[in-house]
Parts: C-alpha cells; structure tokens; sequence
C-alpha cells in the first residue's frame, strides 16, 4: 500500500513517538508495527489496521504532540553518529561513472566500506543500497541547468542526516550549487540517509577528480561533525488531515 494518506500516518506516528520507519508513503511491516504498537500504547487492538476508531485516537492525540521532527528523525541522526565503519552506496546515473568511480576509491582509500552501482534504473540502486545495509547513500546524476545537491523531503518528513550531508556537499562546491528536498525513488525508498548530487560533466581528467575530491571530503567531514539530534534542518510543513483514513 503507497500513497499520500500512508505518509501522513507515518508523520503522525513519528511525531507521537512511535517508529515506522521514513515517512515514505509505503506501508510496509515496519509502519505496521509502529501502527499496533500505537494502538496497544492506547488500549485498541494493536492488529496494525487503521481504521476509523484508530484514526480517532490519532486525531486526539495527535492534536498534542506539536511539530518537531519525529522520533524518526533523532533515530536517523543519532545511527549516523554511531557507524563506526561508514558503509556508503554510491550510485551512477547516466555519463556520471567516472566521477562515481573515484568517489569509491577516495572513500575507500579512507576506511570506508562502499559499493558501486552503476545503472540508470533509480530502483536498481535503492536494491543495492538496501542490500549491502549501507549507512549512507550517495547518488550522482548527471545537471540538466543548474547544480543541485537533493535529500529526502515531503511535506512533513524531513531527512536531518541528508539535509546536513547536501549542505556539506554544497558548500565544498561552491556557492552556486543549490541543496533541497525531493522525493526522487532513490532518495524515497532507500533504508538509509541519501543524497542525490546533480553536478555537470565533464570528461577532463582533471574535473572528474576534483568533483570526486570534493564529495569524499564532504562524506568524511560530514561522517565526523555528526548531526544535531532534535534540530530539523527545515521547519516541517503542517501535515493535512488523515481522515480519509487508510485501508
């Protein structure tokens, strides 16, 4: 089950306290049991079905449980802190291998576990990532216009740990790279923090090594500045009604 209603449940549960997981509009076991888990806490079944009397107690709930970021995204901010071994994902889009290519070397050259992925398919990298448990998604696509660094972001979801990596990334670039949120398949449905770095090609040797330098050392100094646990990197949007209710 996927869609906008599933989101803003994972919203609600997040910011009552409950895990279910990135607010990504999938209901998948882990929202199913952030879901019973609510329902139990409140004295229902916890059979992990919205329905109407569970809606309810949301909406009383909910009503009390303010705006901050969700216990999603402490959780996610307070993992990343803790990787010893950072493991990271890289993925190529179209042209970007080269780049991507010495991006893994550079990372691995300083300890860091990565795997390289190079298809065209968003969902070939999100099976990937997902797979080898990586810490950290990093993917690189090819800019149509304008330089932009992407992490996940709806409208009451926000990823602190991405949020934090695309401004590092950004800032190593230059001041005309942009970052903002996007809810690109890649950045959805991976299980980790991820990035999506939409930065020109160039086949210059010497291009290809700087955009890679720029983007290990922005990885290795995000890996060790860590994120502020409770801070939202953007105030979250008020998230709208869940009365349509979930099936």
């Amino acid at each position: 089950m996927r869609g906008d209603d599933v989101e803003q449940l994972q919203v609600r549960l997040a910011r009552l306290g409950f895990n279910c997981g990135k607010a990504d509009g999938i209901f998948g076991a882990l929202t199913a049991q952030g879901l019973a888990d609510f329902q139990q806490n409140y004295g229902l079944q916890p059979d992990g079905i919205c329905g109407v009397e569970t809606l309810r107690a949301l909406e009383r709930i909910g009503s009390q449980s303010g705006d901050g970021p969700g216990v999603v995204a402490v959780r996610e901010a307070e993992t990343s802190r803790a990787s010893t071994k950072l493991r990271v994902a890289v993925g190529a889009f179209d042209v970007m291998s080269p780049i991507a290519q010495r991006l893994t070397r550079q990372l691995r050259t300083n300890g860091c576990l990565v795997v390289l992925i190079e298809s065209d398919d968003p969902m070939r990298h999100v099976a990937a990532a997902n797979s080898f448990a990586a810490d950290l998604y990093v993917g690189i696509t090819n800019a149509p216009e304008t330089e932009r660094i992407a992490y996940y972001e709806t409208e009451g979801f926000v990823s602190p740990t991405g949020a934090h990596l695309a401004a590092t990334i950004a800032t190593q670039l230059g001041n005309s790279v942009r970052t903002g949120g996007s809810r690109h398949p890649a950045l959805r449905e991976t299980q980790m923090p991820a990035v999506l770095c939409s930065v020109y090609f160039s086949p210059a040797p010497q291009d290809t090594m700087h955009s890679a330098s720029v983007m290990a050392d922005a990885v290795l100094q995000w890996a060790t500045s860590g994120v502020p646990a409770t801070d939202s990197p953007t105030p979250p949007r008020p998230s709208t009604d869940l009365s349509t209710g979930c099936a």
